[in-house]
């Protein structure tokens, strides 16, 4: 059996972390989280500022759809925006439907849009190791990104795809009832946010959305391309960890 320093150190080697940076304790955890990087990350255009304000609950006829299940089959059937014309089949999410961390990208790529399943290949696969480094998985945490279908070629969904998504989004975040939100990549941080910021004046610090501690960090995909910024990356998922802990232990001391 490996012990847990064993096994997070065999799998920060596996996602290319050697050093890691010095993490905050626990005691310090509802401070700045890590130091804010200078530059951004992204080439794209800034994404549009969405309202923090809840879309209607997606519904068929007059009755609202509340559990996760009806939200999915129900989404599975959505036309509201152009992207249902080009996609093979909606990525809805995975994971747990009771998680205390849910994980938001942006949208679906080539692969994800292929199995059905968001962050698989090899983006997919680092952050299941990144997950894996903290002894959790898919079955135990939530999986899920902002738009539900491939935009063609994999660009950044559009102000009006994003906007036809929310119900979904919305619908989704109900069902859910998430303790803590880990926010991968820059569109997803700023839908989410409601914010045109950069990635690298959001990531570093705690944020809240809907009364739910947000953390802000890099897309799995970014960090296949930028290999040294890992450690930051790893550095954000354990105090997201270690945040988590101490909200499981606070609910276990109040029973």
């Amino acid at each position: 059996m490996i012990d847990n320093g064993d096994f997070q150190a065999y799998y920060l080697r596996r996602i290319g972390v050697v050093t890691p940076l010095t993490v905050p304790t626990t005691k310090k955890i509802l401070e700045p989280v890590a130091e804010v990087i200078a530059a951004d990350i992204s080439a794209h255009e800034p994404a549009p500022v969405y309202s923090e304000t809840p879309s209607e609950t997606p519904s068929g006829g007059s009755e609202s759809i509340t559990g996760l299940e009806q939200v999915r089959q129900a989404a599975l059937q959505c036309r509201d925006c152009s992207l249902a014309e080009s996609r093979t089949q909606v990525v809805f999410g995975v994971g747990s439907e009771c998680p205390d961390v849910l994980f938001i990208g942006e949208a679906p790529g080539e692969q994800e849009d292929q199995v059905g399943e968001p962050f698989v290949g090899k983006a997919g696969k680092l952050l299941d190791q990144m997950l894996a480094s903290l002894n959790w998985s898919r079955n135990n945490v939530y999986i899920m990104n902002v738009v539900k279908c491939r935009p063609p070629a994999n660009r950044n969904p559009l102000v009006e795809e994003v906007q036809a998504c929310s119900r979904w989004f919305d619908a989704q975040w109900a069902a859910l009832q998430p303790k803590l939100v880990c926010l991968l990549g820059k569109v997803a941080a700023q839908r989410v946010l409601g914010s045109d910021a950069s990635l690298a004046s959001l990531r570093g610090h705690w944020h809240e959305y809907r009364g739910v501690p947000v953390l802000v960090s890099y897309h799995p995909a970014y960090l296949l391309r930028s290999p040294t910024q890992k450690a930051r990356s790893w550095q954000d998922f354990r105090v997201l960890a270690g945040r988590c802990r101490a909200l499981q232990a606070a609910e276990a001391s109040s029973r």
